[in-house]
């Protein structure tokens, strides 16, 4: 399968356009900081623009696909002076593009620091959460 592969390695140059050409129209992105989805390309990308600038040391440790094509990518990255560990779960279409990213962070300490880099970066560019901003 080349699009995980794809969107990996995308990832790890700090590739967004590449990264955004690995999606599908309609992906949709769940957050480990807000409570509802965030859906559509043009949305989600600029969601994973601003984690971009915000993972530091951002690195790829390890890689598993099930048998119905679902692929984990865990990672190691720092906010700030806090490390974390975290995990994206891919979908993908027919065509290889994700339809559904989800992430997930470890430890608390990490997620706030997340969260708050986040939240910032996110207001600055003029992108409300979705429901809001309710988590």
């Amino acid at each position: 399968m080349a699009a995980p592969t794809t969107f990996q390695s995308a990832v790890e140059a700090r590739d967004l356009d590449a990264v955004i050409a690995a999606l599908s129209p309609d992906v949709v992105f769940r957050s480990p900081v807000v409570y509802k989805s965030y859906e559509g390309r043009e949305l989600v990308s600029m969601v994973l623009g601003a984690a971009v600038r915000v993972f530091e040391d951002f690195e790829y440790v390890r890689r598993i696909e099930s048998d119905d094509g679902v692929v984990a990518l865990i990672f190691k990255a720092r906010v700030g002076d806090r490390a974390l560990d975290g995990l994206d779960l891919l979908r993908f279409d027919e065509d290889g593009l994700i339809t559904e990213l989800t992430v997930m962070v470890r430890p608390m300490s990490g997620l706030h620091a997340l969260a708050g880099a986040m939240g910032e970066e996110l207001e600055r560019m003029g992108v409300v959460p979705p429901g809001g901003g309710e988590s």
